[in-house]
């Protein structure tokens, strides 16, 4: 599978974008989003976007919510936390770096029991990679079963390695790892061309 692929070809598949920083995971989900919406597919989808704000990353802008690149319209339900943050770029000390991985899932996860308790047939995911970080998995699984259209990004490379011997950077690969062998198509834009408009 292409990074060149409609929506109407992930159609009651599970799809998963990856690819290191920068490479145009989030612009490639808003792309397939945009289509989605664009056949009438409103109401049965919902977002959960677990990303942190864009930032700018060694010159390079990465990252960001999918209500910040586009404006979405009613009867989408788009479930955002109030706030994550990014660390392994912000933290400054290991225990501030585990202190904002495990609030990262403390915000997380009502969205995820939300979504379980009234699901939609699609489900997109925004930086899924980021709840991985936590350790804990088992919510995204069932998420992933309960939906029948399943499309979600994550970090998936060797620029955001340094985690200050926390071992958190080791779990998001494991378990990035897992989930990559539960979907059915996996598309890793660090092995395509780089996009125009990288995010």
């Amino acid at each position: 599978m292409t990074s060149e692929c409609k929506f109407d070809d992930l159609i009651l598949k599970r799809t998963l974008i990856v690819g290191d920083v920068g490479v145009g995971k989030t612009r490639m989900t808003i792309n397939l989003l945009c289509d989605a919406l664009s056949k009438g597919y409103s109401r049965d989808i919902t977002i959960v976007d677990m990303a942190p704000g864009s930032m700018v990353y060694q010159g390079r802008k990465i990252g960001g919510c999918i209500s910040d690149m586009i404006k979405l319209p009613g009867g989408v339900r788009y479930l955002k936390p109030n706030r994550i943050m990014a660390p392994r770029i912000t933290a400054s000390s290991p225990g501030e770096l585990l202190l904002m991985v495990e609030n990262n899932r403390k915000s997380i996860e009502p969205l995820l029991r939300e979504f379980l308790d009234d699901p939609t047939p699609i489900l997109f995911i925004n930086d899924v990679s980021i709840y991985f970080q936590s350790g804990c998995y088992k919510k995204v699984f069932e998420v992933l079963e309960a939906s029948k259209t399943f499309i979600g990004n994550g970090y998936y490379g060797g620029s955001l390695i340094f985690d200050y011997g926390t071992g958190v950077s080791k779990i998001e690969r494991h378990l990035m790892d897992l989930l990559i062998s539960k979907v059915d198509i996996v598309i890793n834009l660090s092995e395509s061309p780089k996009t125009e408009d990288p995010i």
